[in-house]
């Protein structure tokens, strides 16, 4: 068969073979994995190209395709750091596919989740508010000794507060404005991809990629967007009701208003089927754009309500309620997470196979992200207000930030601290144990190695023992999480008026100076992330190597459907799984045999597609897996989409023509079913126990004849060019047009014919 022949839709002879491959993260561009590439489907953010066909008469493929899909989670350089600044709303709308296999459980998970995420919507608002309102507005034109030497300000000085207050709420309502913007955007290119048709499997991971996701989205946006003009009338109308004086009968009403919009937003979040129903239902988009549409007229009457105050305003301090507010929505934080932790440890309809400590999963991920907003936000407007106190001097008024937001940094520098003291003495503590299952491997793998090779050695082995370092990776997240999650409750100590170094200190006897060193280290450190972020992004833009290493876990978040906050970067399986289930479709229609090979997150795509593909299409279909987090990684921190149910699921749907390849000295990737390590026995049996193949890493100690160096250690990098690649998938063409369902059980790779 040539390639011009399937770009033309001609009908290929039944016994072609196409190898479908599917890349992990920021692996080369198909220009580099497959030979002259012709783009035969997709545009510029995924499609497939074709390669040139492999030589006639063997058992190989007959045509290499490669769908390349690296764009859909980054693409742009602004895309890409935009992500960075919305990493909380991210990992929060992960903690609710992170949710236990307990169904008992689900409704409560993500009605604790959307109501979290309502809380970081207010916080981002409260956020824009302090800078604008509070800061600038309210103690910076209020003080002559801060309006010196800023033009750019003083225009506003002298006037009256009222005045200041509606001209710089711009700020937050363009900020407002402009997340959501962005949050109507990406959603618009995945539209158009949906399943060839609706797939037969029951397991839950079947949804991903057939859930039209725009409907719910719209309704959380609009709830959202809502919840965000809300809140700034909230912080509005706190000044304007501690007037000199008093309030006016028409600010109590738009105080009741705002209250009724902010407890109609939480009503709605907290009742899944309201907003989950018929996603084509009128009514339930006419609801959430009603309430829309309600915070937005409400907005502009308490902008006005506030313009109109009389000029005699009572200005000492920060803007009136601000403080309390941001107080009170740390400790909201804190009993949101205590509620979601004891929802997902309920026993009630728990499916069996999954242990208790993968439970901590949901909290953990909505600790984490909760935690990373709130010390975005302190860290931003603690600089904002020491950018405008550089003139303050002995006697002068200093402009200050909320003392919550010292607690949350403080907060976060302990959670930090802590975690990195654990990470330490729990690499210290396992690093024999690893040692020694490195020293096992290697023993089988080399048993007589040369005296040369001693350094080699010595390397291979310090590779796999950090491999295996992968292991530990989930309870250091949830030492993290539980620590952000008390820094969110020891901040509630601030409506008690005391600053942490004040309590530290009355408590622990620690010196004065040192705790104030220790918090501002903690801002220096929140500055640091942020900039390591930015840095970090643009690096994996450009650079497809740090990108592999790093982008794994942005790739294992935006796998997910948004779910519990519209302002979450779009997930890219909501076009990646339809449309590869129509490609191969369409491939076997035109009369193909197909070879999936998925590497790394590729392989997850290539699982949740397999779950799309109808019996007719499936059966005609073999799989290879090779780097694959399948089992490591997304069975550990989403064990109710990825259990041995859906992986038996898969082996049975494409016949057991599955051949899954791994190293010991891969962190990401590892085997699915059984290890067939040499330290350990076999943990599978019947069919499954012929998918894992394990490769020895490196392929030898010295440098082969002909050859200066010896073989590189792979670890995660791909594998289409090793041997043991083109033999599994000669196998697994030779077992595809046989329709043999199961292959050799050994842990070695078949021998080429």
């Amino acid at each position: 068969m040539s390639t011009g022949s399937a770009a033309t839709g001609g009908l290929a002879p039944p016994e072609d073979v196409v190898e479908l491959r599917v890349h992990g993260v920021s692996t080369p561009a198909a220009e580099q994995m497959a030979q002259t590439p012709v783009q035969v489907a997709g545009d510029r953010n995924a499609g497939f190209y074709r390669a040139r066909p492999s030589c006639a008469g063997t058992d190989r493929t007959d045509t290499v395709e490669v769908y390349r899909w690296s764009d859909l989670p980054s693409g742009t350089m602004i895309r890409t750091l935009s992500m960075v600044f919305l990493l909380p709303f991210t990992l929060l709308n992960v903690a609710v596919w992170m949710r236990p296999g307990n169904p008992g459980t689900d409704a409560a998970v993500r009605a604790l989740c959307r109501v979290l995420g309502l809380t970081l919507t207010a916080l981002y608002v409260l956020t824009a508010v302090g800078v604008a309102l509070d800061l600038t507005a309210w103690q910076c034109m209020s003080s002559p000794d801060c309006l010196s030497g800023r033009s750019w300000l003083s225009w506003l000085g002298g006037r009256p507060t009222g005045l200041r207050l509606t001209a710089l709420t711009a700020v937050p309502a363009a900020a407002i404005a402009l997340i959501w913007w962005a949050s109507t955007r990406p959603g618009r290119t995945f539209n158009a991809f949906r399943p060839p048709e609706s797939t037969r499997s029951g397991h839950p991971l079947s949804t991903v990629g057939q859930w039209d996701a725009e409907p719910l989205m719209g309704r959380l946006r609009s709830i959202h967007i809502a919840a965000a003009f809300a809140t700034l009338d909230a912080s509005l109308l706190a000044a304007r009701t501690a007037h000199a004086q008093g309030p006016a009968p028409a600010t109590i009403v738009l105080t009741v208003a705002t209250g009724a919009v902010l407890a109609t937003c939480v009503v709605l979040v907290c009742t899944p089927p309201l907003i989950e129903r018929d996603p084509t239902d009128p009514r339930l988009d006419g609801i959430a754009r009603a309430l829309r549409t309600t915070a937005i007229g409400l907005t502009i009457v308490v902008v006005v309500d506030v313009l109109a105050a009389p000029a005699d305003w009572r200005e000492e301090g920060g803007l009136p309620g601000y403080a309390p507010t941001l107080t009170w929505l740390f400790g909201t934080h804190a009993v949101l997470l205590a509620a979601l932790v004891s929802v997902t440890l309920r026993p009630r309809g728990q499916r069996s196979g999954h242990r208790r400590p993968r439970y901590f999963g949901a909290p953990a991920a909505a600790a984490a992200g909760a935690g990373i907003a709130v010390a975005f936000s302190a860290e931003l407007v603690r600089r904002v207000a020491d950018l405008l106190d550089r003139n303050a001097s002995a006697g002068q008024v200093a402009i200050r930030p909320p003392p919550a937001f010292t607690w949350a940094i403080y907060g976060f520098f302990r959670a930090v601290l802590i975690t990195l003291v654990v990470t330490g003495l729990v690499v210290l503590l396992t690093r024999r144990g690893r040692t020694r299952a490195a020293t096992a491997i290697l023993a089988r793998d080399f048993p007589n190695p040369p005296p040369e090779a001693v350094a080699r050695l010595r390397q291979v082995r310090q590779a796999i023992a950090r491999a295996r370092s992968t292991e530990w990776l989930p309870p250091l997240v949830v030492v993290y999480a539980g620590l952000g999650g008390l820094g969110a409750a020891t901040t509630v100590i601030d409506l008690l008026g005391e600053h942490p170094g004040d309590v530290i200190q009355r408590y622990a006897q620690v010196p004065a100076g040192l705790i104030e060193f220790g918090i501002g280290l903690g801002s220096q450190l929140i500055s640091a992330t942020v900039l390591g972020l930015v840095i970090g992004g643009i690096f994996a833009y450009r650079t497809p190597g740090f990108r592999r290493r790093v982008g794994v876990l942005w790739d294992l978040a935006t796998f997910w459907p948004r779910a519990a906050h519209p302002f979450a970067p779009p997930c890219y399986a909501e076009r990646a799984v339809p449309e590869l289930a129509r490609r191969i479709t369409y491939l076997i229609s035109r009369g193909h045999l197909v070879v999936i090979t998925g590497y790394s997150q590729g392989s997850v795509l290539v699982a949740a597609t397999i779950l799309q593909l109808a019996p007719r299409v499936s059966d005609r279909v073999a799989l290879l897996t090779h780097g694959s987090p399948l089992r490591r990684l997304y069975a550990r921190f989403f064990p109710a989409y990825f259990d041995d149910d859906m992986l038996h699921e898969v082996g049975d749907r494409v016949g057991w023509r599955w051949v899954n390849l791994w190293r010991d000295t891969d962190p990401i990737g590892s085997w699915t079913f059984s290890g067939h390590r040499p330290d350990t026995p076999p943990t599978s049996t019947g069919p499954s126990a012929t998918v894992d193949r394990r490769l020895p890493d490196p392929a030898g100690l010295v440098a082969p004849p002909g050859d200066s160096v010896p073989p590189p250690i792979k670890g995660h990098s791909p594998g289409e060019s090793d041997e043991a690649f083109v033999a599994a998938t000669r196998e697994l063409v030779v077992r595809l047009r046989a329709g043999q369902p199961t292959g050799p059980g050994d842990d070695s790779p078949p021998t080429p014919s």
